[in-house]
């Protein structure tokens, strides 16, 4: 079967890409800009058309076109593939196709999906249960025929078991999640996030109301009980799923099982420990042993861009993909618990103006445990942004603000001059994190 994807680069499209690839597909796909990621697979033999998407990329005797839910409508090479009458799909859409073929284990909500698909996989995989997985990060434990370094080495977003098993983020932006049939939900958290396609968090309730009822009868439903709004959700749900609802697992970080892992993780941070708590969970219903679950959680290094220590003399350099002020306080605050005496270098680039305008008040309040900031230019986010809130809110004004809480902040538009601003500047021992979701990570191999 021949594959073509546009927007290949994506953390997530490129996965979904390897494991077409993986499967004996024939893969082509094509990005605006080049990456590590379509180097890699470029390297493997997969086909990439870099530059301005154009409609002779597409052939006409392609069997599936998959496209990024950043693409917009008009693109040629989607227009061609409509012309040709081939079959085309977005992202969710042909992920969502392959949960119904598997046993499906989604992990869901604001933070922590990563981590958590991470720490499921290692204890499916440690078990033997040789699971699919397509993950938003790069993990070093999966071996991978297309790796691309990180600054700690070779990782991959996919991995492509035997076994029945298939462990997925389930992204909620744009409720790309509703294409997903998984026959496990783990929901870690919710909060306001994605205003730019959800009115309000009643909306964002109402959307996770409706994939929680895709769970079948005796499907498996994995909760946070600190989690506030994830109470609220459940106790709005009708009967419908109430089953399912009336069966649901709930983890804490109150139960008995959390000290025992705050005593072997090497990830820190009380979302970590949530994270690992909820892939215990898994492992549970799963008939994982106890023992085994908690060994394999002890062994777990992290993943790419997660609190991912790049560097630890003469000063710690952390790289975290953080863009949310709920997602910079947890990072702020392991570091802090890790690193007690040490002084913290926070360094963020906001992530798309709308979300940095709607919670705004928030990100003011979100670096109170960092001793000094730097903040660049809001990152661009192609097709989701409105020119109307993007006159309104800048990284300028948000430094202002955050100075009002007696913090003492820089406002560095071009990230790449950072370095060289902190060259007279760090001591040995300090602490500098690298935070945002957009291209800043790329700063870090001029430390």
């Amino acid at each position: 079967m021949k594959v073509h994807f546009i927007g290949i680069g994506g953390i997530g499209v490129s996965a979904l890409a390897k494991y077409y690839f993986k499967k004996g597909h024939i893969v082509t796909g094509s990005d605006l800009v080049a990456s590590e990621i379509t180097d890699a697979l470029k390297k493997q033999g997969v086909k990439i058309f870099i530059g301005k998407h154009k409609a002779k990329n597409i052939h006409p005797a392609t069997d599936l076109v998959i496209y990024s839910p950043a693409v917009n409508k008009a693109n040629p090479e989607l227009l061609k593939a409509r012309t040709y009458k081939l079959k085309v799909k977005s992202y969710p859409q042909a992920l969502g196709d392959l949960t119904r073929t598997y046993f499906t284990i989604a992990v869901s909500g604001t933070h922590g999906k990563s981590t958590t698909v991470a720490l499921i996989s290692s204890i499916l995989i440690k078990a033997g249960l040789d699971p699919t997985v397509i993950i938003g990060t790069k993990l070093k434990e999966f071996g991978d025929l297309a790796p691309y370094r990180t600054s700690s080495g070779a990782g991959s977003n996919c991995r492509v078991g035997k076994s029945k098993y298939l462990v997925i983020e389930a992204d909620e932006w744009a409720a790309s999640f509703l294409n997903y049939w998984p026959k496990v939900i783990v929901l870690t958290n919710i909060e306001k996030e994605h205003l730019d396609y959800y009115k309000n968090l009643n909306h964002i309730l109402k959307t996770y109301k409706e994939y929680i009822n895709h769970l079948p009868e005796d499907g498996k439903l994995i909760v946070n009980r600190n989690d506030k709004n994830i109470i609220r959700l459940l106790k709005s749900i009708n009967n419908t799923n109430s089953t399912v609802v009336r069966n649901a697992l709930y983890y804490s970080l109150r139960q008995k099982e959390s000290k025992k892992i705050k005593k072997i993780l090497k990830i820190p941070g009380n979302h970590n420990i949530a994270n690992a708590l909820a892939a215990l969970q898994v492992a549970k219903i799963l008939k994982i042993p106890e023992k085994k679950a908690l060994q394999t959680l002890s062994q777990y290094q992290g993943s790419w861009r997660r609190f991912e220590i790049l560097k630890k003399k003469p000063y710690i350099l952390i790289s975290d993909y953080a863009h949310h002020p709920t997602e910079i306080k947890s990072t702020l605050s392991a570091a802090r618990e890790k690193f007690k005496k040490n002084k913290i270098w926070a360094i963020f680039q906001p992530h798309q103006y709308q979300r940095t305008y709607y919670l705004f008040k928030d990100f003011i309040q979100a670096f109170d445990l960092a001793d000094e900031i730097i903040l660049t230019k809001i990152y661009d986010v192609a097709g989701r942004e409105e020119s109307k809130i993007s006159k309104k809110v800048s990284s300028k004004r948000l430094a202002d603000n955050i100075k009002k809480r007696g913090k003492k902040v820089h406002s560095i538009e071009n990230f790449r001059k950072i370095p060289q601003f902190l060259k007279k500047k760090i001591k040995p021992g300090d602490v500098v994190l690298v935070m945002g979701a957009g291209d800043i990570y790329q700063i870090v191999d001029n430390f």
